[in-house]
């Protein structure tokens, strides 16, 4: 719900150039861009800048609904148009604005009556998009898109080196932030309405990391116990290693790799407010720094490289920077990665497969393709987090054991 205020033009220009910067530029992810555009009208009130947050993810949302309202593709030059439509549609009356000039208000609000030419159009995607997910989950697809077509909401994973979930749920109370328990999530909390929760000492002493309600599955799936060597072999910026750390109550080792040094760093910041001391990283720069470890791993986290096809509620941006291209590169990436992480697991260990992806061709027939030529390695168990059942991000995950 888009808050009620008095439209002002330095938003619109400001949400103009924030919609350009995310469509037209290379390498511009819309959780960035949304931030330096906020930090840099600083003199933007709150509902503002809730105005100008939730404008902007909502138009990228629904590009292909706009575009067919406005009748006119998205450009550099039709974002005004685009802007326009998106506040008609959300029943916010024009102001006089020289952006606005040249839109015929009439001509759209007629289109609004229009049925859908397409499910593409109808539920925001890439045609290609569609194609990929008919053929891959049947008749379920439109389930699951209209389910990642709902905003995310912000959840907190406690961190239980420091504090439990009902303390910190007391804690962020005190910094009016109200938060609650999800049912069935132990250390998860759902924030009520959207706060910059970045402020809060509560985040600045380490008390909680932002970790959606799925992805806190993941850590808790790897069955992880004080005292362990584990390998988070994608670690990335960290989340689930940090997570791992909390599991494991510091005692142990955390082995954190990543091909991204950059990312590490995070990692190391990350762990210092958190409080975790078990954490070791380790960039890969060769297949040498894999074969150091082989064979020396209690569990083996490989939360794979994917489509992020589970995410798009999160990420909606991520709908019109994919390509069919990308996503068969990255089921090769995930097959190397599967064949060459497994072997740092020793003989009866836990390998762990995960992606934040979707369709079954990221995730199991992976799995299924890795069992037909290793029979050293078995299954025990896989979970599939589909979003229009779980009503969080969509998440598989696969348990692997190594027989010898």
């Amino acid at each position: 719900m888009i808050p009620k205020i008095k439209l002002h033009r330095n938003l619109i220009i400001g949400l103009h150039k924030a919609l350009e910067e995310s469509f037209f530029e290379p390498n511009k992810y819309a959780d960035k861009v949304l931030e330096r555009t906020l930090k840099f009208n600083k003199k933007w009130g709150s509902k503002d800048r809730g105005f100008v947050s939730e404008s902007f993810y909502e138009i990228i949302r629904w590009k292909n609904q706009l575009e067919f309202f406005a009748n006119k593709k998205l450009s550099p030059e039709s974002i005004d148009s685009i802007i326009a439509t998106y506040l008609l549609r959300s029943k916010i009356e024009l102001q006089p604005f020289p952006e606005f000039e040249k839109v015929y208000i009439k001509k759209i609000k007629d289109r609004f009556k229009l049925p859908f030419p397409t499910l593409a159009i109808k539920y925001s995607i890439p045609e290609w998009m569609q194609k990929v997910l008919e053929s891959e989950l049947g008749d379920s697809w439109s389930q699951e898109i209209k389910a990642l077509n709902v905003p995310a909401q912000t959840i907190l994973r406690a961190n239980t080196l420091k504090i439990t979930a009902e303390e910190l749920k007391d804690v962020l109370s005190e910094e009016n932030i109200t938060v609650d328990f999800i049912r069935g999530y132990k250390n998860a909390l759902i924030m009520e309405e959207k706060k910059n929760i970045f402020k809060t000492q509560a985040f600045k002493d380490g008390l909680f990391e932002i970790q959606d309600a799925s992805s806190q599955r993941v850590g808790e799936f790897v069955d992880v116990k004080p005292g362990m060597r584990v390998i988070d072999s994608c670690a990335g910026a960290g989340g689930k290693t940090l997570q791992l750390a909390a599991l494991m109550e510091n005692k142990g080792q955390i082995i954190a790799m990543d091909i991204h040094e950059w990312k590490l760093q995070t990692l190391k910041q990350r762990a210092r407010r958190n409080g975790a001391h078990n954490i070791q990283t380790k960039f890969i720069e060769d297949s040498k720094t894999l074969k150091r470890l082989e064979n020396s791993a209690d569990r083996v986290l490989i939360d794979a490289p994917c489509s992020g096809l589970g995410v798009l509620r999160r990420n909606p941006d991520a709908k019109w920077k994919l390509n069919e291209e990308f996503i068969s590169r990255v089921r090769e990436e995930q097959r190397q990665i599967l064949q060459n992480h497994s072997k740092l697991v020793r003989k009866d260990g836990i390998l762990v497969y995960a992606t934040c992806s979707i369709l079954p061709s990221e995730n199991s027939l992976q799995v299924e393709n890795f069992l037909k030529e290793n029979s050293n390695y078995q299954l025990i168990e896989e979970k599939k987090l589909m979003p229009s059942v779980c009503g969080f991000d969509g998440f598989y995950m696969a348990k692997i054991v190594r027989t010898s």
